[in-house]
């Protein structure tokens, strides 16, 4: 008669949200995790900060470490869930130990894993374990699980996507109640949807760490964050939001990464899709990212992209694939095998919007079209707004290209600054084909 499994034991460092989320659904569903893993799954010890905060959770039964080192390499830990946050400090320290010590690694951690990910993974691959990461990238969304497994027979040509939820809800509500940037971001703070470090999230530095961890799998790179071009949402204003809808669009932060024969292009910035396709039309704090590939076509893939329960989720599907037997690398290949990419400034052509206020003078538009015509460009809307409230020796000029190179785009803009006709600075969006 063949023995039952014996539990895989986890050891959890972090009791803020998504590390309660884990306690519940390994406390809720003890039953139907070990019906679908095989063995019963099991939290043995915690660590976090404050061990006198009430967390609405029963910890009674695990053993309490202050230090997650220790938690890490204690002996009584089969895998290390690390969902403290940060990249370095204890996250980092802690993972480093829990593989030395052995053990495979769960975790939610983009930002580690985006400044350290090559080198964690090399680690584990030499101590023959493994680190999984699906809650560290759109939440609830199995977008990994996606990649490594269900495309791997794909030749990926595009990963493209929405990954950043606070982002999402501030350009949504602007969108829906005609409402600023400043008083938007101000609720957002308000209702915790913002990082403690705001920039973090409207400064697309954080979906800018997604980005990268998926260019990676995708395409079989080295992690190179440093190398995804970054523009947040602090300039998007009320008024090109209007003005996009008007003409179909909708403004999103808007994650793109493809490998072209000049390199890798990472970016992640602000951009205008089609009000009627399924980013135009994503709603609030949700994410969805769309997957590209030679034989499969298009993956579009929607999902809540954070909070207690999606994000658990995503951790529990790690830990339940290695309580199975599945283990695969880190970034779905080895991570001897992943190549230092070539970054390559993006030079894919596109339509843009162009906004800019201009001395309402005689030839001063001509001037503007001039530089747009110099730089290669043709122009394929145009047009003179009367904006409430703007002096009468002013006007607002918007202007719609047709696919142009954003070298071109940059070079008519730089020069627009020497026709002296410009007032402020002009808004250029790429319109992106989705």
């Amino acid at each position: 008669m063949t023995s039952p499994a014996p539990p895989l034991r986890l050891g959890l460092a972090g009791l803020g949200t998504v590390g309660i989320g884990v306690v519940k659904i390994v406390q809720r569903h003890a039953d139907l995790i070990a019906a679908r893993a095989g063995r019963p799954v099991v939290i043995t010890a915690v660590s976090a900060r404050d061990r006198s905060k009430n967390r609405d959770a029963d910890l009674s039964g695990y053993a309490w470490e202050e230090d997650p080192v220790a938690l890490a390499t204690r002996a009584d830990v089969d895998v290390f869930v690390e969902v403290m946050g940060g990249h370095e400090g204890p996250a980092r320290a802690a993972t480093e130990a829990a593989i030395a010590a052995g053990k495979d690694v769960v975790t939610a951690n983009k930002a580690l894993l985006a400044h350290h990910g090559q080198t964690l993974a090399e680690a584990a691959e030499a101590q023959g374990r493994v680190i999984r990461f699906e809650a560290a990238v759109a939440g609830g969304i199995p977008v990994i699980k996606a990649l490594t497994e269900g495309l791997a027979g794909n030749r990926i040509t595009r990963v493209m996507g929405v990954m950043n939820g606070s982002c999402n809800y501030i350009l949504t509500r602007m969108q829906n109640e005609g409402l600023t940037y400043e008083t938007v971001f101000a609720e957002a703070r308000k209702l915790g949807y913002l990082e403690a470090d705001p920039n973090l999230d409207v400064g697309g530095i954080d979906a800018g760490h997604k980005l990268s961890l998926l260019s990676s799998i995708a395409f079989g790179t080295k992690v190179a964050f440093d190398k995804v071009e970054l523009e947040g949402i602090g300039n998007v204003s009320i008024e090109d939001i209007e003005l996009a809808d008007d003409m179909g669009y909708h403004i999103k932060l808007l994650g793109v990464a493809q490998l072209t024969g000049r390199g890798l292009e990472q970016r992640m910035t602000p951009c205008l899709v089609p009000a009627e396709s399924p980013l135009g039309q994503l709603q609030g704090g949700t994410n969805m990212v769309v997957l590209e590939g030679d034989s499969v076509g298009q993956i579009v893939m929607r999902g809540p992209g954070a909070g207690e329960g999606p994000t658990a989720s995503a951790v529990m599907g790690d830990v339940i694939d290695l309580a199975r037997g599945l283990r695969i690398s880190t970034f779905g290949q080895p991570a001897s095998s992943l190549k230092e990419p070539i970054a390559a400034k993006s030079a894919t052509p596109a339509a843009y919007y162009l906004r800019m206020t201009l001395l309402d003078k005689p030839g001063a538009l001509a001037k503007i079209a001039t530089c747009i015509g110099e730089a290669g460009i043709s122009i394929d809307q145009m047009r003179q707004l009367n904006q409430p409230g703007e002096a009468d020796d002013k006007a607002t000029v918007l202007l719609v290209t047709h696919k142009a190179a954003p070298a071109d785009i940059a070079h008519a803009m730089a020069q627009f600054g020497q026709t002296g006709v410009l007032v402020g600075a002009p808004v250029a969006i790429r319109i992106e084909e989705v």
